[in-house]
């Protein structure tokens, strides 16, 4: 790969590789976006890193002309966090499932979030391990019948920003794989986002769950379920923007705007209170619309800026270290000596 400063196209981050979804697999919507819109970053090709785990998100990199790593299950946020500190300059994003990193990788994944490394984290949510062939994930419903669940779930599912929200991650974003020019407006966002940047998108599989958000992108319908959020606009939604969110004593409710009038409804606020978050995060269809958007954005200095500049400021204060001298400072001992 060499360095180049021409105009960058979707072409450009394409690969000689046969993509090998399942025909019909959100995930091709994705790439497509993710291809789209590196290009209009301004960041040159060969500062750009993709990093996955285990899944069929895992297959991402060697369909990106970039630098890119295929990890191990759960543990791309280690290796991100590594490439990140050592290499600041390079644009690091992360590819995930819901299986990935809400269930092996859940533990490296809150880690990250709270540490705010400067990474961007996708997090594909199909509610169904796809790639072991259709068991039920961290993110299936209650009575979700599987090949490992014949008689139903009985776990209750995450939500996964909620969860996100709980490790006080600094940007959380929400979009659809149907909704290809929603989610190019979502990625652009993460990449101006200083910190660690994590959006869930939920992705169709075709296959072993199908239709699992039919109801947010039934072209009739999702008006009535989908809640667009804009930071500064009112919590509106239906065919004509005609329903509206209240809080009565914390708790969102859903109203006609013309019988309270449009200045009652709540404003979205990406630098509110966490709770109030937290509380969008919990919004489930049919009772409540499903928030897409960003939920949060609020500004946290990044871990690896801060490290580098510890390293930095010891390094001044110490001059380069002495390895030898290191080896031998302290409590040391030869083997096999009293």
């Amino acid at each position: 790969m060499t360095t180049t400063t021409e105009a960058l196209t979707r072409a450009d981050f394409q690969t000689d590789n046969d993509v090998r979804w399942c025909p019909g697999c959100g995930d091709y919507a994705i790439l497509a976006q993710v291809q789209r819109v590196f290009p209009t970053l301004g960041i040159p090709r060969e500062n750009f890193v993709v990093i996955s785990g285990i899944g069929c998100s895992g297959r991402f990199p060697y369909y990106m002309n970039t630098y890119g790593f295929h990890t191990i299950h759960g543990r791309a946020p280690a290796f991100a966090t590594g490439l990140k500190i050592n290499r600041p300059e390079l644009s690091v994003w992360m590819i995930t499932g819901d299986g990935d990193s809400l269930s092996i990788g859940g533990n490296h994944l809150i880690h990250v979030l709270r540490r705010n490394v400067d990474l961007k984290i996708l997090m594909f949510n199909n509610q169904i391990y796809g790639l072991t062939k259709g068991q039920y994930s961290p993110t299936s419903e209650v009575g979700k019948r599987t090949k490992s669940t014949p008689m139903g779930s009985l776990d209750h599912p995450f939500k996964p920003l909620s969860v996100v929200l709980g490790a006080e991650a600094t940007f959380v974003a929400r979009t659809i794989d149907r909704e290809p020019k929603h989610m190019a407006e979502m990625l652009r966002r993460a990449n101006d986002h200083k910190g660690t940047a994590f959006i869930e998108i939920y992705q169709n599989c075709n296959i072993f769950n199908d239709g699992a958000f039919g109801h947010l992108t039934d072209r009739k319908g999702k008006k009535e379920t989908q809640l667009t959020l804009q930071h500064g606009e009112p919590l509106l939604f239906g065919k004509n923007q005609e329903k509206g969110i209240v809080f009565r004593n914390f708790a969102p409710e859903v109203v006609d705007v013309e019988e309270v009038g449009l200045d009652a409804i709540h404003v979205h606020d990406e630098q509110a209170p966490l709770a109030y978050h937290q509380t969008l995060a919990q919004f489930t269809a049919p009772e409540l619309p499903t928030p897409i958007g960003v939920l949060r954005a609020v500004e946290r200095p990044a871990y690896d800026e801060m490290l580098n500049a510890q390293i930095e400021a010891a390094v001044d204060r110490r001059g380069r270290g002495d390895l030898t001298k290191l080896f031998n400072s302290g409590d040391t001992w030869v083997v096999g000596e009293r």
